[in-house]
């Protein structure tokens, strides 16, 4: 499947739907546990995954997204089922657009960072690492004279911790010894991470997609498999460039085609925002909210090769607490 042009015709929907977005979730059952996107309730031994419309960047919630939720809840569950040969997920059911029904998992303290090319824009970014002189990076060295969204001669982990207030990049060795993970489930995730990153590579590509990086979580079920959790290969969770054209913008030095929540980032620098301490988060125009919109939507079309159909979001809360209701019952 090509690259589809950008979704003009949804432009009219999602502008009528600006003001009905999902920014809080109001289940009534379970305990809640609020993220920046996903909101996550307590059902047992189950564990209902909201994913809200909020649009995060920098560690701070900017704006709500028409259709965003739905666009990464839909992106993941079509991305868990392709990949669940390689390892199982937490899936259980989707019984909403915006929800994911999913076991409750043992998380590994550790996100699973793999990166194929060498670019981004936040302090942790290896392009923003190496360009500071850095030529060692979790425990992977890098070569001298590489250029911003190169292509790295091999796909690269590059780990980091999940701590309360920063994650922190980690090298292999450190996460076993200081008791983050068994060596024996540190090796068999980080070969499940690369085996995902390429299965995900080989799957963009045949789609006009380049998967450019991404993170991985995983957890143990209540049986002690470990698992893939919480979302896949998500605009979120990952960046996608345009493959058509990669080459000539790169030879040139020119900034690649971002299909992901790179260009949101991007944007905000432009606009002299990186979360720094007195920095104010500059206003997201209806016209730009409508076009981030898009551009999720695009993404998911893109990569499913499926056509996004909007949920009703006239009565969501309500929708949400019926279907969730719905499914538990039978």
């Amino acid at each position: 499947m090509n690259v589809m042009k950008s979704t003009e015709k949804y432009k009219e929907r999602i502008k009528a739907e600006l003001n009905n977005t999902l920014t809080e979730t109001t289940l009534e059952r379970g305990e809640k546990r609020t993220g920046k996107v996903r909101d996550q309730y307590s059902l047992g031994d189950k564990i209902a995954l909201i994913t809200t419309d909020r649009q995060s960047a920098f560690d701070r919630v900017l704006a709500s997204i028409p259709f965003k939720g739905q666009v990464l809840n839909l992106t993941s569950a079509w991305w868990f089922e392709q990949t669940k040969d390689i390892i199982p997920n937490q899936v259980i059911n989707i019984p909403d657009p915006n929800i994911t029904l999913a076991k409750n998992c043992e998380v590994f303290p550790i996100e699973f960072v793999v990166r194929g090319y060498i670019t981004g824009s936040t302090s942790t970014s290896l392009w923003t690492v190496y360009n500071n002189g850095d030529r060692e990076y979790c425990g992977n060295i890098l070569s001298e004279g590489l250029v911003k969204n190169q292509k790295l001669d091999s796909n690269m982990l590059t780990p980091t911790t999940k701590e309360e207030h920063h994650d922190r990049p980690i090298a292999p060795n450190d996460i076993v010894r200081e008791g983050w993970m068994t060596q024996t489930d540190w090796e068999y995730c980080s070969q499940k991470a690369l085996e995902l990153f390429e299965y995900g590579q080989k799957k963009a590509a045949e789609n006009g997609m380049i998967l450019v990086d991404t993170k991985y979580e995983m957890g143990k079920d209540e049986n002690g498999k470990i698992v893939l959790i919480d979302e896949i290969h998500t605009p979120d969770s990952s960046r996608y460039f345009y493959a058509d054209g990669y080459k000539e913008r790169q030879s040139r030095g020119e900034a690649q085609k971002q299909l992901s929540k790179e260009f949101v980032r991007q944007w905000l620098i432009s606009n002299d925002f990186q979360g720094l301490e007195g920095q104010i988060v500059p206003y997201m125009s209806d016209e730009y909210i409508e076009t981030v919109s898009d551009r999720y939507i695009e993404l998911y079309e893109n990569i499913t090769g499926q056509t996004f159909i909007k949920a009703d979001v006239s009565n969501i809360q309500e929708r949400i607490e019926a279907n969730v209701l719905k499914y538990l019952q039978n």
